[in-house]
């Protein structure tokens, strides 16, 4: 047995999507932050380089701590992060750090390195919605004992990120509906919680319109949808208008095979293109077959995990596997989507790709969560292979 074997365990197939993925994230943020460095630190790349490969060492190490914790604990763990969770987010919208009119961020004392409290909320809400769905199933389709305790929690903390945080919001209550939908959950409940939601985003609005000021965020989501739907003028449209640029640059000669590694000269003008708009970046650099290996990654990483929900050997499992998967590959198409203007501007990282601090390490938690389903998975294989000889 190898030092690979005895300590990297679960689907070998994950691991590898995770190391390219890794591995292109170094490269990319290491062309794209450029105007970064030169604006704090003086044009020390190296800083914020280094800086990026402790982030990812540490997540690697948190997937494989959390790799090797049987997954039925994390039924129990979920519990308290949703207790967690909830007064986090709380205090996150009272006393976070704002941020473009946005409190989504706790300052960890000591390291002060920001935190944002809606990721340990996502990666809390899913766990704790696949242990609901795993303990109500023999009376799922009851709406006072299995539907009303599983919607409050959604509805609660999906509400508590709303307010600054719109887009994460919207897909984790995306990812949840998934979830009620494989957990057999009764359609007309599903149908039931949309339109609780739909009403309360609408009296949120109605909030807003009627007292000025009070949630300054709801301005931003207008602009944004406006601009997105109607275009504007070349400010308005800044955004969107240098990452197509980015990609319509990537040509040499009459191929679209990219301009090669730090060759951008969008970085130079695109905001934030280490993080929001790192997709237009690769595909400027790397051409159309660097975003289509992009895409290619993280829809194996879905069939992976789909997969190992389908040979998990209880249901807590299968919707954790589910949930996780999803969650992670929807927010990775929703920030491509924006890069290619094909989605509203919507201020969502790239996961494992994008600079990041804790949303790099909550990723590599919630993917060390997946690998722990298939561990199980694979211990239980070799287990009955040793029966069986």
């Amino acid at each position: 047995m190898t030092w690979i074997d005895k300590y990297i365990k679960g689907d070998k197939v994950v691991w590898l999507v995770v190391l390219l993925l890794a591995i292109l994230s170094i490269l990319a943020v290491y062309s794209s932050i450029v105007t970064l460095a030169y604006k704090y630190k003086d044009g020390d790349t190296l800083y914020y380089l280094f800086k990026h490969v402790i982030i990812l060492v540490v997540g690697f190490g948190l997937m494989i701590l959390a790799h090797n914790l049987n997954y039925k604990y994390y039924s129990r763990i979920s519990q308290i992060a949703i207790l967690l969770s909830v007064p986090l987010l709380l205090l996150t919208l009272i006393t976070g750090a704002n941020i473009n009119d946005a409190s989504r961020w706790l300052v960890i004392p000591v390291i002060n390195q920001t935190f944002q409290t809606s990721d340990l909320a996502k990666l809390a809400l899913i766990m704790y919605l696949a242990r609901l769905l795993y303990k109500k199933q023999d009376n799922i389709k009851d709406f006072k004992s299995a539907f009303v305790p599983i919607m409050l929690p959604v509805l609660l903390v999906c509400g508590l990120i709303l307010p600054a945080n719109f887009s994460t919001a919207a897909m984790l209550f995306t990812t949840s509906l998934i979830l009620l939908y494989i957990g057999r959950v009764s359609l007309k409940h599903i149908f039931s919680l949309i339109g609780i939601g739909v009403v309360s985003f609408l009296i949120l609005i109605l909030l807003s319109a009627s007292v000025p000021g009070l949630l300054p965020r709801v301005d931003t989501w207008r602009t944004r949808i406006e601009t997105f739907t109607q275009g504007g003028d070349s400010d308005s449209n800044y955004q969107a208008d240098q990452a197509k640029i980015a990609i319509a640059t990537c040509k040499k000669g009459s191929l679209p095979i990219g301009k090669g590694p730090g060759g951008s000269t969008q970085r130079n003008f695109l905001p934030h293109p280490y993080s929001d708009f790192i997709y237009a970046i690769i595909i400027e650099e790397y051409g159309l077959l660097g975003g289509v290996l992009v895409i290619v990654l993280y829809l194996i990483l879905f069939y992976r995990g789909i997969k190992i929900a389908q040979k998990a050997e209880r249901s807590f499992g299968t919707f954790l596997a589910i949930g996780l998967s999803f969650s992670l590959v929807f927010q990775a198409m929703i920030n491509m989507a924006v890069a290619v203007n094909l989605f509203p501007v919507t201020g969502q990282p790239l996961p494992l790709v994008s600079m990041g601090g804790t949303s790099i390490w909550f990723t590599c938690l919630a993917i060390g969560i997946l690998l722990s389903v298939s561990k199980k998975e694979v211990d239980s294989s070799t287990k009955n292979v040793n029966v069986a000889a």
